[in-house]
């Protein structure tokens, strides 16, 4: 049956039970009993997702809401369990249906549903769709990892905040048909409405208040996934997906808040709930009061992310944060950004790691980055400059890793950077090369200047490019090398911008470059 007579079908009430059912078929559930019950309206208005694909599975999402922006943060959901079916197919149409089941979505949950899929195919593409009470919901793609060494197409980004502009990047990343999509933080942002459009002015609106409470994130995250664009770009392909900081609040670090918020482990523990029932995230991600983000995913022998968490396990900035001068706090030897437990899980993974290609997604600008022009330096205290011990001793290790590059977002702009074992010394060994990405949506339209741009590349000589707008990064990935293109938009204040690519490098693997 196609997408059409099914709905059809479900509409007319065709559809019988589904224990009457043979496997891999869909069935109603307003049997007579709980007709009376069925829900007033379409409860997927949030779209679906897929992610932490493996060579025999993924993970498939969704979550009802009846309306997104009801106040208390559950979407308008009645307070009660309500079935979901689930199909798995090998072809658009659901003519060839290879799983299904029913998940319960529960309102402790916020009726999100998390699906975790095994004993599948490696290396193949899978769709999806969801059904309640006779509504069916859109149809996704996602597929599973290969077995061997073949190719893989990816987009990076990062840092979407809705008032500055709309998600055209996200859209346009999604005509990329990539087969997986690495999105390193700042999901959302926790601001009131123009809490934070001095630089960007505000397109769109945020819902009220700033998010400190369960519902509140529950709400903003509602409001994002709202968006018909990140929607698109959801049901395109399988997310890789860790938070940044304003996922909870701007600059948050381990237990500390940044603002002195009252209660702030609660708070955290709040947004780590709605970003877990919000995200195609495997069960295992939650592990009490921890929201576990850092995992290994590979793609065949070709490639393993390590995918960081460098919000909850690090220490407090030094010298009260923000771009400063002369702090010396900065270069302790014992300050840690990723945490003991991470660095030791982090450490075995690169040293016990297969892959021809190493690929660290992670949050915050991993390279030396000079502010000040001129004499005199300035570096952000809440990147890795300011964990500057930590950050030497983690290029070590890649110095050992096979083909190591780093995935980076938080900057709000490209970069291209060489990681250099010391960055005081030109002629000091590159290890590895780091790709940041800009931003999908913060910072509005963005620009391009010229003599800024000139000024801080001179400042900084191992960065090689740097771009002030809106984009996202598409990549090639082969045994032999790696392509990179940074895709930028020329404007998101208003819809419709197409997306070209400002800036091009391959990077070869080492076998490559020695031959």
């Amino acid at each position: 049956m196609d997408r059409r007579s099914f709905l059809a079908a479900a509409a007319a009430g065709l559809l019988i039970p589904a224990e009457t059912l043979p496997t891999g078929t869909l069935s109603t559930l307003a049997s007579p009993a709980r007709a009376s019950r069925a829900l007033k309206g379409d409860p997927f208005t949030l779209g679906v997702a897929s992610g932490d694909p493996s060579a025999d599975g993924f993970v498939l999402w969704t979550r009802l809401a009846l309306d997104p922006l009801g106040g208390d943060g559950r979407g308008g959901m009645p307070a009660r369990d309500v079935d979901v079916d689930w199909q798995v197919a090998t072809d658009e149409r659901f003519s060839s249906i290879v799983r299904s089941g029913t998940a319960t979505a529960r309102p402790r949950n916020a009726h999100s549903v998390h699906v975790e899929l095994g004993g599948l195919e490696p290396g193949r593409v899978y769709h999806y769709r969801f059904r309640s009470q006779g509504r069916v919901s859109p149809a996704g793609r996602t597929m599973t990892t290969p077995a061997g060494e073949r190719p893989l197409t990816f987009a990076v980004a990062a840092c979407a905040h809705y008032e500055h502009g709309f998600y055209t990047a996200y859209r346009r990343l999604a005509e990329e048909q990539p087969d997986l999509v690495v999105f390193l933080g700042d999901y959302l942002y926790e601001y009131g409405p123009s809490g934070y459009t001095a630089l960007a002015g505000r397109v769109r609106t945020h819902t009220p208040g700033k998010c400190a409470t369960l519902a509140d994130y529950r709400l903003r995250h509602a409001q994002y996934k709202s968006d018909p664009d990140l929607q698109h770009a959801h049901a395109t392909a399988p997310w890789l997906v860790a938070f940044d900081d304003h996922e909870v609040e701007n600059n948050w670090a381990g237990p500390v808040s940044s603002t002195g918020a009252p209660a702030f482990d609660r708070r955290r523990a709040d947004a780590f709930r709605a970003y877990y029932e919000n995200m195609p995230l495997r069960r295992a991600s939650v592990q009490g009061a921890v929201l576990r983000v850092n995992r290994r995913v590979s793609w065949g022998t070709l490639a393993r992310f390590h995918l960081l968490d460098t919000r909850q396990f690090r220490d407090d900035q030094a010298c009260l944060d923000g771009v400063r001068a002369g702090c010396d706090e900065r270069l302790a030897e014992k300050r840690t950004l990723l945490g003991a437990g991470q660095w030791h899980w982090l450490e075995s993974g690169l040293r016990g790691s297969g892959a021809r290609w190493n690929l660290l997604g992670q949050q915050i600008l991993m390279t030396h980055r000079d502010y000040k022009a001129g004499p005199g330096r300035e570096v952000n205290l809440d990147s890795w400059d300011g964990y500057a011990s930590e950050r030497t001793r983690l290029l070590g290790s890649l110095a050992a890793t096979s083909n190591p590059v780093v995935l980076t977002g938080d900057a709000h702009m490209h970069h291209l950077a060489d990681l250099k074992a010391d960055f005081d010394d030109p002629d000091s060994p590159v290890v590895a090369r780091e790709l940041v990405t800009s931003s999908i949506a913060s910072d509005g339209d963005g620009y391009r200047d010229k003599a800024w741009i000139s000024e801080s590349l001179s400042e900084n000589p191992h960065i090689s490019y740097i771009d002030q707008r809106r984009g996202y990064i598409l990549a090639r990935l082969t045994r032999d090398d790696l392509s990179v293109s940074y895709r930028t938009l020329d404007y998101i204040s208003r819809r419709g911008a197409r997306a070209r690519t400002a800036h091009r490098v391959t990077i070869p693997s080492a076998a490559q470059a020695r031959a």
